[in-house]
């Protein structure tokens, strides 16, 4: 036993000293190459004294990184995230000037530039070496593990039994649509994810990795599910967390007993419709029993955070939802990749959305401003700390986890659903899947993978690019209302100020001193990819077809004939919901229609869909729903996105569940699973069932008002143990595996 013990010593010793000497080699190749780095004094030194100072040099950078840069992330928790990963190149170059004063004598200086970017190819380095010598010595990887995930059973035993029964983590992959994950499986793009279905992809290009060397059997099913109307991520996720999307019209809406916008994505709307969701069903979600939720607009009631939107609003000691880039960002190897990655991915897009434009691709949008440092951030930061606070909850034996991984979503809004960019995106998102199931094996308690997406995203240009003007400019020249000059010369724009003159039994001829209406407060006009919301805020209620009619004769049938609308939804007074379309087309939908009209091309389940969101109590006054070609699945979004979703047309309404064959069918034979609500459904049985009776489900209470304050919140992750991957590919490659997390002092 002593001998395995002092064998395990000199092995970890002989990694230290390892990448000490790399260090040491790296710094003296820099100092040579580097004008302003030095390893001597002014009158020179014999090549003995050189290589002791970048020895010095490299062990007290070594030190500092180790003891000093923790407490330097924490003090920077209240950062932006993004700000704090461009820091992390800074902060490293400030920790190398401060280890080359260190050295006797003042041999070491560098300039503050030059710093920054030895400090970052000596972290790179060490961290490569050390990865390397953990592959080739995979018992030292595994025992780290084990004994990471020992000592986080034993910190659970103390307070509460130990894990017994599987755990789930429900893996999020926000936008990827059912057919494309079948599409990226039998390209070879996500060879994992085929491993899985039991499939042999086409093999990669000679030189990637992750390919799957032939069929095995399958371990999980794929089952396509499909969205309510709102098909975004703030309807479909507070669903399956919350078990309720109940007056959520759109990503984002008007209410007018408030006057205010609600959007999906804003911290305080997140917060106010968690609170919602919970007062609903009276239950705090899908993972009140020891949950973690990393990465969600919702909490789905966990008690461990990390970058949950709803509790970002939150402000003091509670809120602990930065916890997870600390735990990342608390190691500077971690630090350092992370912000190479998002500066190559940053060249990246400037580098394609370039040569969009010079090969004129149709259709295109903008791609300047900082969205490239957005998509950075959510193709690699978010990414890497997301999946890193995923692995840390495995280790700690936690019985739910849910995580939502965004990349896909980002770049395929911009790029397109089925472009390259995508692809490239889905690849590394296999990566990290590989890396977590290959952590499951070493976790406490047995794991059981979900993935699932919240919605897909369908192709179109845009609504303005192909007729010139936007949803509220059309809505502006239906109400007879002043719109810009470009709008006006427009077709669509023309067509409607005739219309408008006709129904108001006015000339059409242009110049005969026509009497303008009273002038009255101008309507709100709100976009959800390819779902527009228009609401009337000087009327308090919901107005009705005909209240509408006598207002804007004009603007109802200039809506629904506009070639770029599929249909509208309001509400008549004596006879209930009723969609509109152009020819003048009226399905009645609480009447049973034999005919659906305009609602026939957006397949089964639309009328059920759209007659559940006009019982929302903040339906806008007219709900739009662009044009679909069910032939090519394109719609046109009233938001400038090549790849869109929220409403209803193509795959944006076509998410997947894909789920381990030991868990029950999420739907019987010939069913289907229709609804985020019904998702949470079968993902609280499969909780249940992976559970067993000795950890009780919550039992929704009616009337129940619990608030997001009841959401209790602890702090994740004290440290992450960098390990090479052998799946990272580089520059946006995850290269991390170990987060070993516990519960922090709530008084702090």
């Amino acid at each position: 036993m002593g001998r395995v013990r002092w064998r395990r010593v000199g092995s970890a010793l002989w990694r230290v000293v390892a990448v000490w000497a790399v260090s040491t080699l790296t710094m003296l190749v820099l100092a040579g190459l580097l004008p302003d780095f030095k390893l001597q004094s002014e009158d020179g030194d014999s090549a003995t004294r050189i290589a002791t100072t970048a020895a010095l040099g490299a062990g007290a950078f070594g030190l500092l990184s180790a003891l000093v840069w923790p407490l330097l992330v924490r003090a920077l928790l209240l950062v932006p995230a993004l700000v704090l990963g461009l820091l992390a190149f800074f902060l490293n170059g400030s920790l190398l000037l401060l280890a080359l004063s260190l050295i006797p004598e003042d041999r070491g200086e560098a300039g503050a530039e030059t710093a920054v970017v030895v400090a970052a190819v000596m972290s790179a380095v060490a961290s490569a070496t050390g990865g390397a010598l953990a592959v080739r010595d995979d018992d030292a990887y595994r025992r780290r593990l084990y004994r990471l995930a020992d000592r986080r059973r034993r910190h659970a035993d103390q307070g509460r039994p130990g894990p017994i029964a599987p755990g789930t983590v429900f893996i999020q992959l926000d936008g990827v649509g059912h057919d494309v994950l079948e599409a990226a499986v039998a390209k070879g793009l996500m060879p994992t994810v085929a491993r899985w279905l039991g499939q042999h992809p086409t093999p990669e290009p000679r030189g990637a990795r992750g390919a799957v060397p032939g069929a095995a059997a399958p371990t999980h099913r794929l089952t396509p599910w499909r969205t309510d109307w709102s098909s975004q991520t703030g309807a479909s996720q507070l669903g399956i967390l919350h078990g309720s999307n109940h007056d959520v019209p759109a990503f984002r809406w008007y209410e007018k007993d408030t006057g205010e916008v609600m959007v999906s994505n804003r911290p305080a709307s997140a917060v106010e419709l968690q609170r919602r969701a919970i007062r609903r069903t009276g239950d705090g979600g899908l993972l009140a029993i020891d949950g973690a939720s990393r990465g969600n607009l919702f909490s789905g009631g966990a008690e461990q955070l990390a970058l949950v939107l709803s509790m970002a609003a939150r402000r003091g000691k509670k809120n602990r939802s930065r916890a997870g880039y600390f735990a990342y960002f608390s190691d500077p190897a971690n630090a350092v990749r992370t912000a190479l990655s998002f500066v190559a991915e940053v060249f990246r897009e400037i580098g394609e959305s370039t040569r969009a434009r010079v090969e004129r691709r149709r259709p295109r949008v903008s791609r300047g401003g900082l969205y490239p440092f957005i998509r950075a951030f959510a193709t690699v930061v978010e990414r890497d700390v997301v999946v890193a606070a995923v692995i840390g909850d495995m280790l700690a034996g936690r019985s739910a986890v849910y995580a939502d991984l965004v990349a896909y979503d980002e770049v395929a809004h911009h790029s397109g659903p089925a472009g390259g960019d995508g692809e490239k995106v889905l690849r590394r998102l296999d990566r990290s899947l590989a890396l977590l199931a290959q952590v499951a094996e070493h976790a406490p308690r047995a794991y059981r993978i979900v993935l699932l997406s919240d919605h897909g995203q369908s192709p179109g240009e845009t609504f303005r690019a192909r007729y010139g003007l936007t949803l509220g400019d059309l809505v502006k020249a239906g109400c007879g209302l002043p719109v810009p000059r470009r709008a006006q010369r427009t077709h669509s724009g023309a067509e409607a100020r005739a219309a408008v003159r006709a129904a108001l039994r006015r000339p059409v001829e242009e110049g005969t001193g026509e009497r303008r209406p009273a002038r009255r407060a101008e309507p709100i006009v709100l976009a959800s990819g390819n779902l527009g919301l228009i609401s009337f805020p000087d009327v308090p209620h919901r107005m009705t077809r005909e209240e509408i009619d006598r207002r804007h004769p004009a603007l109802l049938p200039t809506l629904a004939n506009h070639p770029g609308v599929g249909f509208l939804l309001v509400r008549s007074a004596e006879r209930g919901p009723l969609v509109l379309g152009a020819r003048g087309a009226e399905v009645y939908l609480d009447e049973e229609p034999v005919d659906l009209g305009p609602l026939a091309e957006f397949g089964p389940g639309a009328a059920d869909a759209v007659r559940r969101t006009d019982g929302f109590p903040h339906a806008a006054d007219i709900m739009v729903n662009s044009w679909y070609d069910s032939e090519e699945g394109e719609v046109l979004a009233f938001e400038e996105q090549i790849g869109s979703h929220g409403g209803l047309g193509g795959a944006q309404a076509r998410p997947f569940l894909l789920s381990p064959l030991v868990l029950s069918a999420p739907v019987g034979e010939g069913e289907e699973l229709v609804g985020a609500e019904a998702v949470h459904r079968v993902l609280r049985r499969w909780l249940g069932e992976a559970l067993g009776p000795q950890v009780p489900v919550p039992v929704p209470v009616p009337g129940a008002d619990v608030t997001s304050e009841d959401v209790r919140v602890a702090e994740v992750a004290e440290a992450i143990v960098p390990v090479n991957d052998p799946l990272s590919g580089g520059p946006g490659g995850t290269a991390f595996a170990v987060v070993d997390q516990a519960p922090q002092d709530k008084t702090r």
